[in-house]
């Protein structure tokens, strides 16, 4: 269900479309108006999803703490900014 198996295609995935709505919350939105949205882009690409198949995806997102619910509108959550790899220490040259 979540990830791509035997009888869910990978588009009908929860992950693929959990990605489909992250990639459309490029601002703080409600969750018609993300639905409105998620809609009108399947319809061009591929199948449409059902309401129930969208609710679940925002599910598993709020699960991962990939979005948050600000004053009525869905919104990414920050993200922490990129770490430098660690260095190694580098042993003292005698």
């Amino acid at each position: 269900m979540i990830l791509p198996t035997k009888g869910i295609a990978p588009d009908r995935a929860l992950i693929t479309i959990g990605g489909e709505l992250l990639r459309l919350l490029d601002e703080p939105k409600t969750i018609s108006r993300l639905w409105s949205d998620v809609t009108r882009k399947r319809s061009t690409i591929r199948e449409t999803i059902s309401f129930d198949w969208f609710v679940l995806a925002l599910d598993f997102l709020f699960a991962a703490k990939a979005v948050d619910l600000v004053k009525g509108r869905l919104d990414r959550t920050a993200r922490a900014p990129a770490q430098e790899p660690l260095q190694h220490a580098k042993e003292p040259v005698a």
